[in-house]
């Protein structure tokens, strides 16, 4: 019966059609200070990220750890709500998407659809699973919510649902806390699979598990594709299994998204430094094991208060004058010169270019002055520098104006949101 529904459901769906297309979709957490929580600033989880995912795909999710990929992939499960953008996702009205397709505009029938048709696997399969319900309550709540089963026909559809990730009957009344990790993760994705959704959102679903178990989670996903013809959103860092699941790859830093397309064309030509430094970082069984893994300098900047431009060029190895810099990059370089920073007394602005970094005396001044003309400081950071005056304990700076640096298209689907090779550079 339920291949036969599979069947059904299959024949409807449109390989290649756009099953959901986010559209400049933000995030914002406030930061709440002083007895009245007053909100001092945001941290910019998401900022203006924007991709489409088609049916039948999967659309591998990657960077850093606190760049943003839980979050969005939990707006595009309608776990949380965005700050502002749009999410459209395919209910089956017809034609393209459209502001009729808006999750937080839908009427509440086609809402509905929407999240049967849109499943999460969590990280954590220990936490995602209630430790108080057996396997059969576990799976079979999503068919009891949506009125599909009860009964014995319940219990057969979730034995039907179990079987199909490598489990039997003989598992249905069992507790979480008595199955491996692996198994755990099975019993996740089987309640994934129980109303037939046509997108699966994969928060890391493998990084907790060991080598062999991985592989044959990464196996069963591949398998239940085919079969059901789903679509993924597969969030991950481990690029091996990006390679070996994705059709398509974004790569995020910082909330924003610096790279996106086709995989193949990720892996062999990357565009943005920060997707290339990613690249380097992977082990490899064929590395020399006396050469030390490549590594990125420096740390995340606040998300608080993210770089202008291209958000990586304070890390970045091939960073230019014309990728944002700001007077906030001073300070950054300041937070890590303990010693002067303490003795930094305020940051006059004038405009987000230029601003006055007064001391407590003029000997601090003088030393920064020198710092910001010396080695310390990146050469592109200094060629962009337009206005650099020494007055007493005030220290002047202006930085050349440039453009926000966006994501271009690098030809056949690939897009990357780098100056370097954009505009024939």
């Amino acid at each position: 019966m339920m291949q036969q529904r599979l069947s059904e459901k299959s024949a409807q769906r449109k390989a290649g059609d756009t099953l959901l297309s986010v559209r400049n979709l933000c995030k914002h957490f406030p930061i709440r200070e002083g007895i009245l929580q007053s909100t001092v600033g945001h941290v910019r989880a998401v900022d203006g990220v924007s991709f489409d995912i088609r049916r039948g795909e999967t659309v591998g999710l990657v960077g850093e750890s606190g760049c943003g990929k839980t979050t969005l992939s939990q707006c595009v499960a309608g776990l949380t709500t965005p700050t502002s953008g749009e999410i459209l996702f395919d209910t089956g009205r017809g034609g393209p998407l459209g502001q009729e397709d808006r999750i937080d505009a839908m009427p509440r029938d086609r809402y509905r659809t929407y999240r049967r048709n849109t499943q999460m696997v969590f990280q954590d399969n220990f936490a995602s699973l209630n430790p108080r319900e057996l396997v059969i309550d576990c799976i079979g709540r999503p068919l009891r919510v949506y009125n599909e089963a009860s009964g014995s026909e319940l219990t057969e559809r979730v034995v039907e649902l179990l079987e199909q990730v490598g489990l039997g009957r003989q598992h249905l009344y069992r507790y979480p806390h008595q199955f491996s990790g692996g198994q755990r993760q099975r019993i996740s994705i089987a309640r994934a699979l129980a109303l037939d959704p046509e997108l699966i959102v994969l928060d890391e679903p493998t990084s907790a598990l060991d080598v062999s178990v991985q592989a044959q989670i990464l196996n069963l996903l591949w398998d239940l594709q085919k079969h059901r013809h789903l679509a993924y959103l597969f969030v991950t860092h481990d690029l091996s299994v990006v390679r070996h699941m994705a059709d398509r790859t974004v790569t995020m830093y910082l909330g924003r998204v610096v790279e996106q397309g086709p995989t193949e064309t990720i892996f062999g030509n990357a565009a943005h430094p920060y997707t290339k430094a990613l690249l380097a970082a992977k082990p490899d069984l064929d590395d020399d094991p006396s050469v030390p893994i490549a590594t990125l300098e420096g740390v995340v900047p606040d998300p608080a208060r993210p770089p202008k431009g291209c958000r990586f060029h304070t890390r970045c190895p091939v960073a230019t004058p014309d990728c944002g810099w700001e007077v906030d990059d001073i300070v950054r370089l300041l937070e890590a010169d303990e010693t002067l920073f303490q003795s930094l007394q305020g940051v006059a602005r004038k405009t987000d270019l230029e601003a006055g970094l007064t001391f407590a005396d003029e000997t601090a001044a003088a030393a920064l002055h020198a710092a910001l003309g010396s080695d310390r400081v990146p050469l592109a950071m200094r060629t962009a520098t337009e206005t650099l005056d020494l007055n007493g304990k005030t220290v002047n700076i202006r930085f050349r104006e440039t453009e926000e640096v966006s994501l271009t298209d690098r030809g056949e689907g690939h897009q990357a949101a780098c100056v370097l090779g954009r505009g024939g550079q």
